[in-house]
């Protein structure tokens, strides 16, 4: 009986499911937690059946990789997925603005816009003159057809207007949402998420010959917010946080190194450094400015092996703030390392390297504590001449030997050790005494 009622309560809530249209929300810059959350939530809409996906966006834009990863999930969805900018204010602007193209059906509240679709290069790059200045001019070039050539092929695969999606990439124009309507940029202006469903109810949006016509007007929404795990990677894979991460975890282990046994700055660094690692092979790299970290980090570590007064460790700092700049590539709106952040930590580290070699330094010409090294240069006093010559010197009586007469009560100075007899000199030429 108890195993019929479970079936019976699984069954109805697989027909609940299959019954609703999920809602997906694209909020603030697309980046790879973005593209996995879209990715995850219309797996789940195909497991639970549901009959529509309606995503809504309200985004500046983002990673150019990311767009593209959430692009090729919507065209190969297996449900259709509705397209909507909302609510009132929102924008789909640069990657935005290709994923709404993308879906099967596109929909702007009041007082949205879209647009301003030209890739934008934030990291270094371009030359200043002659060659490299053309070189620059060319990849902006490739880069801009190659965008150009996305968005109108998706805007003829959706039946949409691609001469304004043209435009939209080499000239960053945009619309509001009834312009967008009114030249066939959008398939309608919808007040509420119900209106969409409403206008798309009856209509076949897929491709495949077999597709039935839609049902959804009475269907429930059922919103899918992201996981908790989703929120966290979109964290990490800021790169102002992923560097973070990093030079918590390299300062971390370096300390370990220079201090073993502390373990609390081990055991930090090393989490640290590997959530940042994660976080940068997620994000769009370039190799040279990893390459020129990583010989950073080897050389703040032989800073903290083998002291160099601190030569390394500035070699290292300056590589490491060089790599820095360098280390991320093709970022979209959102996504910019801080250049006030790479230089604010550049300065710190190269400080604390100057400080630590100043120390080392000072600390190899301080006269030594301990042994024969200590005992050169201190001065004492002769407590007697006959039989041995003998000096007092830090609290212990010394034999002694000079090349010049002292008398019991002279002041002397430290010239050499050797066994338990030292050499000493009057610390004054004492008048009217001869050489010995």
């Amino acid at each position: 009986m108890r195993a019929l009622l479970l079936v019976l309560l699984l069954t109805l809530a697989n027909s609940a499911a299959g019954e609703s249209v999920h809602r997906l929300s694209i909020e603030g810059s697309i980046g790879p937690a973005t593209a996995q959350y879209v990715a995850d939530g219309i797996e789940d809409a195909r497991d639970d059946s549901a009959v529509a996906v309606l995503l809504s966006i309200d985004t500046p834009g983002g990673l150019d990789s990311a767009m593209r990863d959430i692009v090729q999930v919507i065209l190969d969805s297996p449900v259709p997925v509705l397209g909507y900018v909302a609510p009132s204010g929102a924008r789909a602007a640069s990657a935005g603005t290709y994923i709404l193209y993308a879906t099967h059906w596109a929909a702007m509240a009041p007082g949205t816009n879209l647009g301003a679709a030209t890739p934008v290069q934030v990291g270094p790059g371009g030359g200043s003159e002659g060659s490299a200045e053309d070189d620059a001019s060319t990849m902006e070039r490739k880069r801009i057809n190659d965008a150009v050539a996305y968005i109108r092929s998706l805007a003829e695969l959706r039946g949409r207007n691609a001469d304004w999606a043209e435009r939209a990439v080499r000239e960053s124009v945009s619309l509001s949402a009834r312009r967008a309507l009114a030249d066939n940029v959008i398939n309608q202006v919808a007040a509420e998420p119900r209106a969409v469903l409403a206008a798309v109810d009856g209509r076949r949006l897929m491709d495949s010959a077999d597709a039935a016509p839609l049902e959804v007007a009475e269907r429930r929404i059922e919103e899918r917010p992201p996981e908790w795990s989703d929120e966290f990677l979109a964290v990490i894979t800021h790169p102002n946080v992923a560097y973070i991460l990093l030079l918590v975890g390299l300062y971390g282990l370096i300390f370990e190194l220079a201090n073993p046994g502390a373990i609390v700055p081990g055991v930090i660094g090393g989490t640290s450094l590997l959530l940042g690692l994660f976080a940068i092979q997620l994000l769009p790299v370039n190799y040279a400015g990893l390459a020129l970290i990583v010989l950073g980090v080897a050389f703040m570590v032989g800073e903290a092996l083998v002291p160099s007064f601190g030569a390394l460790g500035v070699g290292g700092v300056l590589a490491f703030g060089l790599g820095s700049v360098l280390l991320f590539d093709m970022q979209g709106p959102g996504y910019e390392l801080s250049l006030l952040l790479v230089a604010g930590v550049t300065a710190a580290s190269l400080v604390i390297f100057m400080g630590t070699g100043w120390l080392a330094l000072r600390a190899f010409r301080r006269r030594g504590v301990a042994g024969r090294a200590h005992m050169q240069g201190l001065t004492g006093t002769v407590t007697a001449t006959q039989p041995q010559l003998r000096v007092w010197v830090e609290g212990e009586r010394w034999r002694a030997v000079c090349d010049q007469p002292l008398a019991v009560g002279d002041r002397v100075r430290v010239k050499a050790v050797n066994g338990l007899t030292v050499t000493v000199e009057p610390t004054e030429q004492i008048p009217g005494r001869g050489t010995q």
